[in-house]
């Protein structure tokens, strides 16, 4: 993995692909490269490093008079890697014999068998990729038919594990064939152009008109047109979509990063994750979906299934549930749950929560809960055509707009905001009064005013960080629903900063991390005004004696006094259900700020990727 673009047109495709790589290079990635088919023959290009390097190298050669690196069709690639170190040999497109060249995302769980096949029968092996058995099948498949298509259509029959595909070969120069199973591949329809992407946001400078492949399809692209075939190999339509993504709402703007542009949206994405959903103070059901209310009569108990940042959610939700609905709640990491044998309450509703929609394990993890007999399934995410979306009986969608720096900011929130509106149409059937139901509500509509106000701590915060730039550990402190947003908090500045960083429930620090505690080691506290206020104060008191440096998040009803090692950021006051998400947001500031500080690419940290489609 991580990210495909392709075109077939009847001008140079070469800056398009390029352009598209540049707006999937959020995906996080090694290495990029890009293969054309130029004059009946394929010419390939291939950096590891940055997609710029890569346009460097393309330059060079177009400056020179023995090469133009110009064609009508091509694929390009960012990879992410999984088998094989980042290097150019590893970087996609690989080619076969000068004769096809293939784009992969995804992971080949049999490679090791095909690759043995194989070099039995003579086919050389450049790379230590899994990708490299494909192209050298589908050579292999061209032997026996003159349609590229017919040859990807049975390569795949021989594969085992998640793919998106993109094909280009010699012996049909116009054609380009595409294929998904387990990951994402979409399509962009222009005016006698036509182009596959593994996001709409590769697309949006030619094109706002796309198909979003489902689970085992093919399409063919040519000049002419395109063509799409199920898994079975029947033709078949799938509806055309006007994308309302604009290419603005993918830019930075004003901004330095992403990410600091996407923690200040967050008051707008907020607004627009509510915007609609209710009559008054009442949340309309149907907002989850037409038959929500029949299912939700029938829910006893819920089963929250995601992974990273959206599972910190997830656990924020089963204080919630509880406490508010009166339901019993589940919250378990994707990639474990189908990994072992978990046993369903009766009548439960699973929930899956993602941004992307995409991710590998949550789906898999979805599918396990369904055979296990859950009544229905919700999905939470942040993208309409998404693969989770597709499978899941309900959908609430955040509307949080495109995310694009890896470490996710408004996602998390718009998903606390979308749980709490499921907390509610499920308590209401328990234990959850109208009253009470009334009050969450009113505080829902005032979460952007109140995010606001959080977001003018940004100096504050920006001058603390400095604080950070020789620190290497840091341990996060919370309790109730707030140990998930310290979670969150470090999860943030490990993910980007590349700062060791813990969290505890802030009554386990007795039980061991307290041996940590020195000067060297700052402690970040969550401590809204709360019923374990006053255990928590005795928790910051544990570290104080010990020397340690406290940076307080705390609402101005907190009597702890700044010191020399006490530092107290005053977050404004916030009913104690929606305060999750307010104390969210500090931690986002802190996290991108040591990150600046630090010097680490922001929007972009090493080895991770944005959507983790693979396991």
């Amino acid at each position: 993995m991580c990210g495909i673009v392709g075109a077939v047109a009847q001008r140079d495709v070469v800056p398009i692909l390029v352009e598209g790589l540049k707006r999937l290079a959020y995906r996080g990635y090694d290495s990029a490269g890009v293969a054309i088919l130029e004059e009946g023959r394929i010419q390939r290009c291939r950096k590891q490093g940055k997609v710029d390097e890569l346009e460097a190298a393309l330059a060079s050669i177009k400056d020179s008079e023995e090469n133009t690196f110009a064609g009508p069709t091509g694929i390009a690639h960012t990879r992410w890697a999984t088998h094989g170190v980042p290097s150019e040999q590893n970087a996609h497109p690989h080619v076969c014999r000068s004769t096809v060249a293939l784009v992969h995302n995804g992971i080949i769980e049999n490679y090791e068998r095909l690759r043995e096949e194989q070099s039995a029968q003579g086919y050389e092996f450049t790379s230590e990729t899994d990708t490299e058995v494909i192209v050298h099948a589908v050579y292999d498949q061209l032997k026996y038919t003159d349609s590229l298509l017919e040859a990807v259509q049975a390569t795949v029959q021989r594969l085992e594990g998640a793919y998106a595909i993109g094909v280009i070969s010699t012996q049909e120069p116009d054609r380009l064939v595409a294929c998904r199973r387990g990951s994402p591949l979409v399509v962009g329809i222009g005016i006698g152009e036509y182009f596959i992407a593994s996001d709409i946001a590769a697309l949006l400078p030619v094109t706002q008109r796309f198909i979003f492949l489902e689970e085992g399809d093919f399409v063919e692209l040519s000049p002419e047109g395109y063509r799409i075939f199920d898994e079975h190999g029947q033709e078949v339509e799938r509806p055309l979509k006007e994308s309302e993504v604009r290419l603005d709402a993918v830019e930075r703007g004003q901004y330095r990063h992403y990410m600091l542009k996407e923690i200040f949206e967050q008051p707008r994405a907020i607004a627009e994750t509510l915007e609609g959903r209710f009559n008054g103070l009442k949340l309309l059901e149907e907002t989850f979906g037409i038959q929500a209310p029949e299912l939700f009569d029938r829910v006893k108990a819920v089963q929250l299934l995601a992974c990273g940042t959206s599972y910190h959610a997830g656990l924020v939700a089963k204080y919630w549930m509880e406490s508010l609905a009166g339901i019993p709640c589940n919250v378990e990491v994707a990639s474990e749950y189908r990994y072992r044998d978990p046993v369903l309450l009766p009548d439960t509703l699973v929930v899956t929560i993602s941004q992307s929609g995409e991710t590998a394990d949550t789906l898999a993890a979805l599918e396990e809960a369904k055979q296990l007999g859950a009544i229905a399934s919700l999905a939470i995410c942040n993208v309409q055509e998404s693969s989770l979306v597709r499978a899941s009986d309900l959908v609430l969608l955040t509307r949080a707009g495109p995310e694009i720096g890896v470490a996710s900011t408004k996602a998390f929130t718009t998903q606390l905001v979308a749980l709490m509106m499921l907390v509610i149409v499920l308590g209401r059937r328990h234990k959850l009064d109208r009253v009470t139901e009334k009050r969450i509500a009113s505080q829902l509509f005032s979460l952007p005013a109140r995010v606001e106000d959080v977001l003018e701590l940004n100096d504050q915060i920006k001058t603390f960080s400095e604080r950070f730039a020789d620190k290497h550990h840091a341990l996060f402190l919370g309790r109730g629903s707030h140990y998930p947003v310290a979670m969150e908090g470090a999860l943030k500045l490990k993910e980007i900063s590349y700062i060791h960083a813990e969290a505890y429930p802030a009554g386990e620090l007795k039980h061991g991390p307290l041996a940590l505690v020195d000067a060297a080691m700052p402690v970040i506290t969550v401590a809204p005004h709360n019923r374990l206020l006053e255990k928590l104060k005795s928790n910051l008191q544990e570290v104080r004696a010990r020397g340690g440096e406290l940076l307080v998040f705390a609402d101005e009803t907190l009597d702890v006094q700044p010191d020399e090692y006490t530092h107290v950021l005053t977050v404004t006051p916030s009913e104690n259900e929606m305060s999750p998400v307010i104390f969210t947001v500090p931690l986002q500031l802190l996290a991108y700020y040591v990150a600046v500080i630090k010097g680490t690419d922001v929007d972009q940290p090493r080895n991770l990727a944005k959507s983790v489609t693979v396991e």
